[in-house]
């Protein structure tokens, strides 16, 4: 049953994170392994909802938006690089989910990680090798990102937005522009609808949160700051991670797929080739079977 955002919403909990009200969502099967989904960039944890019921009926699922996304809180201060203050580095967005964790009193979880997801899973996947946090992490499954920084191609409004021209381009943002640039990323057979699109851009403009549109974009920088750690990562857990990757998005698609094969060939893949950047809005029911199958 695909949720529609009214009953999103209400499903909503409050959590505090630094002073900052979070929204999560809890669900699924609570006797079984929980399994933490983390959204992407610029949207939110209703990305999963086509896909929360199946996924639930073998796990426990937790999920929450993170700092400058969808429900919480989006404070426009500047980056702050992972040092503390109140930016969005990825290191602060894992931070958040193992305060989250912590809070709930979660001692083994997997994650199924998307877009701007995958960074803050890899760094997760780095502390828990490293023993500098995450501790009780188990699988990680990718969906489409930036794994690679030299495999991602960002889209011309993300360029812009990186530039001196950033808050030029979070002011003009608007429905149309969403719509317009959103809808490229999708495959051509599985283009969202105008109701989906404008779901997307409510969570993305909700308390202003079009206008840090470019303070958010920080998280391209990290990955190329961090990407010995957090491909390191990668090669250093082949036996614990798989990729789930829609062919036709022109950000992540076949290209970083193959370069996933050619960098971690013992691990697990799986190509969807008619889909684009969303596998889990565009094809729920394949990325949910492979995802259990995965996780079994």
């Amino acid at each position: 049953m695909d949720l529609t955002l009214e009953e999103w919403r209400k499903e909503a909990r409050a959590f505090d994170f630094e002073g900052y009200t979070m929204a999560c969502w809890l669900g699924g099967n609570a006797r079984r392994k929980p399994l933490v989904l983390v959204h992407g960039f610029p949207t939110a944890s209703f990305d999963w909802a086509r896909v929360w019921d199946a996924l639930g009926q073998d796990h426990a699922l937790i999920a929450v938006d993170m700092l400058g996304f969808g429900l919480s809180e989006k404070p426009r201060n500047g980056v702050d690089n992972g040092d503390g203050g109140e930016g969005y580095s990825i290191h602060r967005q894992a931070d958040l989910q193992e305060a989250l964790l912590t809070h709930l009193g979660i001692a083994e979880y997997d994650l199924l990680v998307h877009d701007y997801g995958v960074s803050v899973g890899q760094e997760m996947l780095a502390r828990n090798q490293q023993g500098e946090g995450a501790a009780g992490l188990g699988k990680v499954i990718f969906l489409n990102g930036g794994i690679f920084p030299d495999q991602h191609r960002p889209r011309p409004i993300q360029t812009l937005g990186l530039s001196r021209l950033g808050p030029l381009v979070s002011m003009g943002l608007n429905r149309k522009k969403f719509g317009k640039s959103f809808s490229e990323i999708f495959g051509p057979k599985t283009q969202p609808s105008e109701q989906e699109l404008d779901d997307f851009w409510w969570l993305i403009q909700h308390n202003g949160g079009h206008r840090i549109f470019h303070k958010l974009l920080h998280y391209i920088a990290d990955r190329h700051e961090h990407e010995m750690r957090w491909v390191g990562a990668l090669k250093a857990g082949v036996d614990r991670i798989g990729l789930i990757n829609g062919a036709l998005d022109p950000v992540s698609g076949r290209h970083a797929y193959d370069k996933w094969r050619a960098t971690v060939p013992e691990a697990r893949h799986h190509l969807l080739t008619q889909v684009g950047h969303y596998p889990q809005v565009e094809a729920p029911d394949a990325v949910s079977a492979k995802v259990l199958e995965w996780l079994g």
